[in-house]
């Protein structure tokens, strides 16, 4: 049976618990980090506290991050700690090991690269800020050594800049409190200019599930370091349930307070509210870039993972460097400002991929049932269509009533992929097994 593995699967080997570390010192400050970083709070204010109040804000991020952890991060995590294997093996099951070359494999990789493309355009617009400067020229040039620059760090140096990382986290949180201080006596006063609690509520679901789909299947990776299902769990609720709310919760209460003080509400960005700080702007604003850093460089190391494991002929140098150029070229044009999109995008690839994962464990009894021998079509099948109802506002021609029904649709299509996998494994859709016996498993230290 080892001649029917593919050689990404015979080279895996298994992270051994002698190696993993409790959730503290993980998972926890490692998801933290990703809700830490701008590009997560930068967009969250204008589409929902121009609709409703801060309040019901506050409410949609506690339920989008119970929801996150519960629906798109928990069963991932626990397949990687009890496998101690990352996404891309323990994928296997649900998508079969040749279906496991583009799903979750190669698709990991591209999404990765979207998010190194906004990154580098945010990352990019903070320093033109704090420059004050405008020049079409300047932004470019900014723009091309940021991606070059990170994108050869990610190659010969993520080892540094994961130490790094452990201090610059640390940033965004004190910039983000400091920002909330010098506005929280304006969030009394805001009133939004529209009255729909329900839209704002459901805008708020919709844009941070589909900011965290990706990073929810990632929870596999996160596992592998995970001792027991305690550290898969309090890991979870603390990275995300509770990072999402105080690091979305800080900015959007912040924005409230500005608009509140100036009496103006048309301006929803964050980037106005750290201006409204006063002389400590511009030094905020390069701060905020630094600390974008050890997040971009991790996009394309994630993305180099990926191509190095699914393409092994491709030179890892190559391909990485060549995803930079499309990520700097995505940032340039300015194709990556449009995060609401972007998140809708991801939403739409990640959630029914969870859903089917989710599912998955479930009728393995809780545990990963191994990989699977071609294409599990259980598995294409449930994210096609799960991913159609993620993006059914897209399609031309579908009535509204649908649309309108189908919010938030990141949600939906996790709901959907889980249901249609649930259906088509009982159906006997599922591929053959492939005995574990033949994955390698690494000693214990």
């Amino acid at each position: 049976m080892a001649s029917e593995l593919p050689k990404y699967l015979q080279a895996s080997v298994s992270n051994p618990l002698s190696k993993r570390v409790p959730w503290y010192k993980s998972t926890a400050p490692a998801y933290a980090g990703i809700f830490l970083w701008v590009g997560f709070y930068l967009g969250l204010s204008a589409p929902t506290l121009s609709q409703t109040t801060p309040a019901v804000c506050l409410a949609g991020l506690l339920v989008a991050g119970l929801l996150c952890f519960g629906l798109y991060y928990y069963a991932p995590a626990m397949l990687g700690m009890l496998t101690g294997r990352p996404l891309y093996i323990v994928g296997t099951s649900t998508f079969g090991v040749k279906g496991g070359y583009l799903m979750p494999g190669l698709l990991m990789g591209f999404l990765q690269l979207g998010w190194f493309a906004v990154a580098t355009y945010f990352s990019t617009d903070y320093i033109m800020q704090g420059l004050d400067a405008h020049s079409k020229g300047l932004f470019v040039a900014i723009a091309l050594v940021w991606a070059y620059g990170l994108a050869w760090v990610s190659i010969k140096g993520i080892s540094y800049v994961a130490r790094l990382a452990q201090f610059l986290n640390w940033v965004p949180l004190f910039m983000i409190v400091v920002v909330f201080w010098a506005n929280k006596d304006g969030i009394a006063a805001y009133h939004p200019p529209k009255n729909d609690a329900w839209g704002g509520f459901l805008t708020m679901l919709a844009m941070v599930i589909g900011f965290f789909a990706t990073a929810g299947a990632a929870g596999a990776d996160f596992g592998t370091n995970s001792r027991n299902r305690r550290d898969v769990f309090l890991g979870g609720l603390t990275g995300i349930a509770l990072a999402i709310l105080v690091a979305g919760g800080l900015p959007v209460l912040s924005v409230a307070g500005h608009l509140g003080k100036i009496g103006d509400a048309s301006d929803f960005t964050y980037a106005a509210t750290i201006r409204g700080v006063g002389s400590l702007a511009p030094v905020m604003f390069f701060l905020f870039a630094a600390a974008s850093l050890a997040p971009t460089t991790f996009c394309t190391f994630i993305a180099g993972n990926s191509f190095e494991t699914m393409l092994p002929k491709i030179p890892r140098a190559v391909s990485t460097l060549v995803g930079a150029t499309i990520g700097a070229a995505l940032a340039i044009t300015g194709v990556a400002q449009n995060l609401i999109g972007f998140f809708q995008i991801v939403g739409a690839s990640f959630g029914p991929i969870c859903g089917a994962m989710a599912a998955d464990y479930l009728l393995a009894g809780r545990k990963w049932s191994g990989p699977r021998t071609g294409i599990n079509w259980a598995g294409y099948i449930a994210w096609a269509v799960g991913f159609v109802v993620g993006i059914l506002n897209q399609i031309p021609g579908v009535p509204a009533s649908w649309v309108q029904a189908d919010r938030p649709a990141v949600l939906f299509s996790f709901i959907v992929g889980f249901v249609i996998y649930l259906i088509l494994a009982k159906a006997g859709l599922q591929p053959a097994l492939i005995p574990q016996t033949d994955l390698q498993t690494a000693p214990e230290a």
